[in-house]
């Protein structure tokens, strides 16, 4: 039994060399290498074609250039490989040996996913789990079939999105239930980092629930195409310069000046920390961090270094100004803007991922807290949403609720969160800080 190894490209000429490579000893044996290009404008062609036994050029889409390697392969089993991922090093010969024992025609690798963010690991292991209890598998998983058996289910079929889904069911009503193996493709994690990984975790779980619901494979192409374009994502930060008696003067009553003040350096550092997380997770592409009543203030520029922010002075006559001008200025670089406070110790990084997700199908997204204001507001092209907003009262966010409805805006709202700005707040602070340090310090002892 003899494999024949399909690799659908497209301007793949920065991968395609270090996919194909290791594959070469595999050509000496019988195995064969099929690079299918839809038309690279790069040196994809060029570099593919001494490292396979055909390369050649198909129709754009890559399940015509699937199946347009498969009509040409010579051997028993197919392999459809991403140009983007790696087959493991005993694969091949795991394959050989697996899938006449096993009695089933088809199958696919697990998969580990290369990139920097620490949830790709957790990803990968849900992607196979889920694979296993379905019995459907993704092309990321580089799926292998009898040759027989794929043109007996037609291919690929004729749909730009899902293909592998729908090949997968065409399969199992065929011939049964996949062969899993355990030896594991690496797949490339630019797709998870280019657009960060909870918004693209939370982007395919809707595409994919989409299709299972029985929607347009086209228009589901259409909105992936359109992700793959994001805009980019500037998460805004307001803070003011901590000087005791002008931060956290509700506070201050009860505690003093110097402790309130105190109290809200850690604030603002909780937030930037959470915010450095978010960018390092790919959620967002750029942290600012907005000043007043200068830009000056030695915080400020510890803050900047500490926490790799940009410094901005925010400008305007009241709260809706600033803000208005503070968020225009990423919108008019044509970038989604994402705009904190810092006195929201509940506010984290899932809750920034899920802003941003929301940017994606909304003109604005805004995190409602307990006492009538909001501690995060989003938009994704220029609304007029903070005109004429009684700030600092309970009717903050159906003041802003009610500018939304008359701009024929779409928002998505969050879940509640809380602040702190009284006594009472601060109590109900303290006592999610010593839980939240118990636990850190179980969790060390272990």
């Amino acid at each position: 039994m003899h494999i024949s190894i399909i690799v659908p490209t497209l301007d793949e000429a920065r991968e395609i060399v270090a996919t194909l490579a290791p594959l070469q000893p595999l050509r000496d044996t019988g195995h064969e290498i099929i690079v299918v290009d839809g038309g690279s404008v790069d040196a994809t062609l060029a570099l593919a074609t001494p490292l396979a036994d055909r390369a050649f050029v198909a129709p754009k889409g890559r399940t015509l250039q699937m199946n347009a390697g498969a009509a040409v392969a010579t051997n028993d089993v197919l392999i459809f490989l991403h140009a983007d991922s790696r087959l493991p090093g005993a694969g091949i010969a795991t394959l050989l040996r697996m899938l006449p024992r096993s009695g089933r025609r088809w199958g696919r690798f697990d998969i580990a996913i290369d990139g920097r963010p620490g949830i790709l690991k957790l990803v990968a292991a849900m992607m196979n789990t889920r694979s296993r209890l379905t019995g459907i598998a993704t092309g990321d998983q580089a799926i292998f079939v009898e040759r027989a058996l794929f043109a007996a289910v037609g291919g690929f079929p004729r749909q730009p999105l899902m293909e592998d889904i729908e090949l997968s069911r065409r399969l199992k009503r065929a011939a049964g239930r996949p062969l899993c193996l355990r030896e594991r493709v690496v797949t490339s994690g630019r797709r998870w980092e280019r657009r960060g990984p909870w918004r693209t975790i939370v982007a395919m779980w809707r595409w994919r629930l989409a299709y299972w619901r029985g929607a347009d494979p086209d228009k589901l192409a259409a909105e992936y195409d359109a992700a793959l374009r994001a805009r980019p994502v500037v998460l805004q930060i307001f803070a003011k310069n901590p000087i005791p008696g002008q931060v956290k003067t509700r506070l201050a009553g009860a505690i003093g000046t110097a402790e309130a003040a105190a109290l809200y350096t850690r604030f603002v550092e909780l937030t930037l920390a959470t915010a450095a997380a978010a960018r390092a997770a790919g959620i967002v592409d750029r942290v600012e961090l907005w000043c007043t009543p200068d830009i000056e203030a030695p915080a400020f520029a510890m803050w900047g270094n500490r926490f790799g922010v940009a410094l901005k002075l925010q400008s305007g006559d009241d709260l809706g100004a600033r803000m208005r001008s503070a968020m225009g200025t990423a919108l008019d670089r044509g970038s989604s803007a994402i705009l904190i406070g810092t006195d929201c110790p509940a506010l984290d990084v899932p809750y920034i991922a899920q802003a941003v997700a929301a940017l994606g199908d909304h003109d604005a997204v805004v995190g409602p807290v307990e006492d009538g204001g909001y501690v995060l507001v989003g938009l994704a092209r220029p609304v007029d949403a903070f005109s004429d907003i009684p700030w600092s009262t309970p009717d903050t966010m159906a003041a802003t609720r009610a500018k939304l409805i008359a701009q024929g805006a779409t928002w998505l709202e969050l879940p509640l969160l809380w602040d702190v700005d009284g006594p009472a707040d601060l109590l109900r602070w303290e006592a999610l800080d010593a839980a939240v340090r118990r636990s850190d310090i179980r969790l060390t002892a272990r």
